[in-house]
């Protein structure tokens, strides 16, 4: 269970991976500038911000920490419409991941749509990019998965790799992303793009609305980095920093919320990290578990 997305850079697209022992302190969740003990955050760790939590390796045994914030992200086809329900009696927003760029083996339908497949994703032998502009898959997603996953009561999706045209740059896979963001906001429900920066933009610069594909974009790993060799935490280069500070304040400027998560255990970066979304109204989510465990 992952999500994919810009967890290294422009240059080497990763994801977060939602299969559990990939990060340093696994099940650990920091939030805010807040580090847990268990990481050494020692004296200068400040208490978590809870209004933004992403927990897709987490499953329905997780359901009371989950409690503890005000909207979440989770996978919903691992949930029943009950506990969904109940997050949401409290007071909770819940949105559920939504793969669109890609497909895992772990899926129950990875057979049905493997011959759709594209390409290998780096890092992730277990999953495939897909060929979006494929009718099959258009309406796998938009007649079949999504209306299956908001029969749950879900308050939206979090939609992940329209990285595929970052991938694939070419006008089939960019009409079949349209195709597909403009159906799930046709369904009159929360849409959160997880990176797509290479999409989004050209949207944009072709004269596209945000709202026609997008309430919200989430982007990884704005000022850290995943060090997919060692498998810790490092800083973004300046220009990469730099790069996607635009791209998720021009998503502001078109009228979208925006989403952070980020990975790292450094106190200094969390700071930053949290000054920033305070400067501009953004939500965050920094954590120290690639397998979004808790």
């Amino acid at each position: 269970m992952m999500i994919k997305g810009n967890a290294i850079n422009r240059r080497q697209r990763g994801r977060i991976p939602w299969i559990s022992g990939h990060g340093l302190c696994t099940g650990l969740l920091l939030v805010g500038v807040a580090a847990l003990a268990g990481c050494g955050a020692g004296k200068d760790a400040v208490p978590e911000q809870r209004d933004y939590g992403v927990f897709l390796g987490a499953g329905p045994e997780a359901l009371e920490r989950m409690a503890e914030y005000d909207t979440v992200v989770l996978d919903a086809q691992y949930f029943t419409p009950e506990e969904i329900l109940n997050l949401q009696a409290d007071g909770h927003k819940v949105y559920s991941y939504l793969n669109v760029g890609s497909v895992e083996d772990f899926r129950d339908y990875y057979d049905k749509y493997v011959s759709l497949t594209i390409g290998e994703y780096e890092h992730w032998e277990e999953e495939r990019w897909v060929d979006v502009s494929a009718e099959d898959w258009q309406n796998f997603l938009l007649e079949e998965l999504a209306p299956e996953i908001l029969n749950k009561g879900v308050d939206g999706f979090f939609v992940d790799n329209a990285d595929v045209y970052y991938y694939r740059q070419t006008e089939e896979i960019y009409e079949g992303l349209t195709v597909i963001l403009q159906g799930l906001q046709a369904a009159d429900t929360y849409v959160c793009i997880n990176g797509g920066d290479t999409f989004v933009m050209e949207y944009l610069d072709r004269g596209g609305s945000l709202t026609d594909i997008a309430d919200a974009v989430n982007q990884e790993s704005v000022f850290g980095r995943i060090l997919w060799d060692t498998g810790k935490f490092g800083r973004n280069d300046p220009e990469e920093q730099e790069f996607f500070r635009d791209y998720v304040e021009r998503v502001a400027a078109e009228g979208g919320d925006v989403y952070l998560l980020e990975y790292t255990e450094d106190t200094g970066l969390m700071k930053e990290i949290r000054d920033y979304c305070k400067e501009h109204g953004f939500r965050y989510f920094i954590t120290g578990d690639l397998g979004l465990n808790l």
